[in-house]
């Protein structure tokens, strides 16, 4: 039996507010004119799937020279200043020791996955929470900038890696083993079931993973970053859709509603988790 509960986490809007924007915005780019005059024209022009779109005229950018190269280092300094969402430096040691308090044999693991860009969330200060980490990379050249994405995390690339929790396929082992994921696991083998997840996010590339674990008995919780308000009408759509199991502020102080009904949920699936285990060896 599985004794394991995985919090898995969007990042942009989500954790902290828009980092490739911040980013851009943090070196001299107009970020309103990039996504209005350079990406959306791809989407609705070119049929440009969106991650790769922003993906794309990010590399453009950074080969006109015009706010300077792109490189490795630049987002990575940006990711190690990026403000977080209020609470969320403290969060995961709250919700690690709220489960140890009910229930001290399950195990809660933190994962994040993210359509924005690696080197950024793995430089922030909360990197070192997560068990795995995949975002969208970057290939750098000779040069030092980014020329090419060598990971596209988008839509359903997500839930891919949901079935990488479920299966145990994570850590260095399996670093370079990408078709792992498709090998068959008996249902009393799986590491850690879809009832046993619960997902955070915000946006359109996290629908799929809202319906997976919320159709397999998990919980789904839709955030919106109180700093935009124009993105909560987006969000609400998720709670009319019913894709989401709450929709709060993307706000995790000890007070906040979001943080406590996460603590809620943990909990609960760590009583479930116990009286499972009692009624398998009982």
């Amino acid at each position: 039996m599985s004794d394991v509960i995985a919090l898995i986490f969007d990042f942009d809007d989500t954790l902290a507010s828009d980092s490739t924007s911040g980013f851009l915005d943090s070196i001299g780019v107009d970020t309103a004119a990039f996504w209005k005059d350079q990406v959306d024209p791809l989407l609705s022009q070119q049929d440009w799937d969106p991650v790769p779109a922003y993906l794309y005229q990010m590399i453009q950018l950074s080969q006109s020279g015009t706010n300077g190269l792109i490189t490795q280092q630049r987002l990575k300094e940006w990711g190690a200043r990026l403000e977080l969402h209020a609470g969320v430096p403290t969060l995961f040691q709250r919700l690690r020791a709220a489960v140890r308090a009910e229930q001290p044999q399950v195990q809660l693991e933190f994962y994040l996955i993210s359509s924005g860009i690696g080197d950024v969330v793995r430089s922030t200060p909360i990197a070192h929470e997560f068990t795995e980490i995949w975002a969208s990379e970057f290939v750098y050249g000779e040069d030092g900038g980014i020329t090419f994405p060598r990971r596209i995390v988008s839509f359903t690339d997500k839930t891919r890696y949901l079935f990488h929790i479920q299966k145990g396929i994570i850590g260095r082992d399996f670093r370079n083993k990408p078709f792992e994921v498709n090998r068959k696991v008996p249902e009393d083998r799986l590491r850690v079931p879809f009832d046993q997840m619960v997902f955070v996010g915000d946006g359109y590339t996290d629908i799929p993973c809202f319906s997976l674990i919320r159709r397999a008995g998990g919980y789904a919780f839709g955030v919106w970053d109180p700093k935009h308000r124009d993105k909560r009408s987006r969000a609400w759509g998720f709670i009319e859709e019913g894709r989401v199991s709450n929709l709060n502020q993307a706000r995790y102080d000890e007070q906040a509603e979001l943080y406590q009904w996460l603590e809620e949920a943990v909990i609960s699936l760590a009583g479930r988790i116990a009286l499972k285990s009692r009624v398998y060896r009982g």
